[in-house]
């Protein structure tokens, strides 16, 4: 099953080197990584996306949490959580291809953030079947290349993960 876990931590040098040395040490994977600083610059965000049993999740959890640099951690999966992944496609985009190009982009409230003379860059923002959906709705041929930042996420309601 896929795990969503948040980690506060230290915003020090090597703490995410750390994080993926346990995952690797251990051979869990990490589908996907998402860290930058917080509000407080001594402290960063981590978001984590991995895939396991609860046994594994737990023991994943547990091998985190004894890590100097944590702080604070919460498995965002396990309650009522907002996720969202950005992604930016590069497509060829001549002349015949600009219209369909557009309508695509309004349909799946995307934005386009570079124009060339044969190209576009399209930004999109949403969950990850959004934007497998947008990528399969794309004439075939005029992809050159797709950069996805992995899914990030928060917990519904008015907890947060702070100090």
């Amino acid at each position: 099953m896929r795990h969503i876990i948040a980690v506060l931590l230290e915003n020090e040098a090597g703490a995410l080197s750390r994080v993926a040395g346990l995952f690797s040490a251990r051979g869990y994977n990490i589908e996907s990584l998402t860290v930058a600083p917080t509000e407080d610059p001594t402290l960063s965000r981590m978001t984590l996306v991995t895939i396991g049993n609860d046994e594994v999740i737990e023991q994943i959890k547990k091998q985190l949490n004894k890590l100097i640099d944590t702080v604070k951690l919460v498995e965002l999966t396990e309650g009522e959580h907002i996720e969202r992944e950005m992604m930016m496609v590069k497509v060829r985009a001549e002349r015949q291809d600009r219209e369909e190009l557009k309508r695509l982009v309004d349909i799946f409230r995307a934005k386009i953030i570079d124009v060339s003379e044969i190209s576009y860059v399209i930004e999109l923002t949403g969950h990850s079947g959004k934007l497998d959906a947008f990528l399969n709705a794309l004439p075939k041929g005029l992809i050159i290349e797709v950069v996805r930042s992995g899914p990030t996420a928060i917990a519904r309601g008015p907890k947060g993960l702070t100090l």
